[in-house]
């Protein structure tokens, strides 16, 4: 069962349209695993909805003279939405969607929607850790696949900037306890952990920055911090 959830700001400002395309189709995958998100952001963007219909008929009033002002008053509004919807002559829109996949050490993921469209980078790989970037030109902003293999594990570290992980498959856990698919984790430099899975899993993981590794030897890995996110 899904935990972890972006928060309201997040939400809002994927509706608006206000968020980089990296957090945006983070959200967009979020959604399409979460019925509580997706209820969320309907909601809304009906809310927007209404209100951009609101706005834009008051600017209409406005701006009209008095003569308009009648005809406005004098419309039949149930037969013209009749008139509209009489019209078969319009074929229904057919859903296409474009399967794609990716795969890690043998094993195969079916991509989300949201991002079948998107320039993958080639994989790299260090031990049971492997990415491919999300080529989205987002300058200091990586996005990334990033695969952990069955018992594998990132060193215990911090971040530099902000950090997020979205669960597509498998699980992983760290000290805060077990995360599943459709788990969408939002840390910073606040946080700290190190995340483990049993089984494997499969992330699409956001950052401005590198991460920063805190114990002991594995202080001599922040070299490659950049290389995992």
């Amino acid at each position: 069962m899904i935990k972890h959830h972006p928060k309201f700001e997040l939400l809002q400002g994927f509706v608006d349209g206000d968020l980089p395309a990296s957090l945006a189709a983070g959200i967009a995958i979020h959604t399409d695993m979460c019925a509580s998100c997706q209820q969320q952001v309907s909601q809304l963007t009906e809310q927007v909805a209404e209100a951009s219909f609101e706005q834009s008929f008051h600017h209409e009033i406005i701006v009209n003279d008095e003569e308009n002002l009648m005809e406005i008053a004098e419309m039949d509004f149930d037969d013209m939405i009749n008139q509209i919807t009489a019209s078969d002559d319009v074929e229904p829109t057919k859903a296409f969607y474009d399967e794609r996949s990716i795969d890690f050490k043998g094993t195969q993921y079916t991509l989300p929607s949201a991002l079948r469209n998107i320039e993958l980078g080639k994989i790299a790989q260090i031990g049971k850790l492997s990415r491919a970037r999300l080529n989205l030109g987002e300058g200091e902003i990586h996005t990334n696949l990033l695969h952990i293999g069955p018992g594998g594990s990132i060193p215990e570290h911090t971040h530099k900037g902000f950090e997020l992980t979205l669960l597509l498959a498998g699980s992983f856990a760290d000290a805060k306890g077990q995360y599943v698919a459709g788990d969408f984790i939002m840390l910073d430099k606040r946080d700290q952990h190190q995340p483990a899975t049993e089984h494997g899993c499969l992330c699409y993981t956001v950052a401005n920055d590198a991460l920063h590794f805190t114990q002991g030897i594995n202080k001599l890995l922040n070299p490659i911090g950049a290389f995992i996110y």
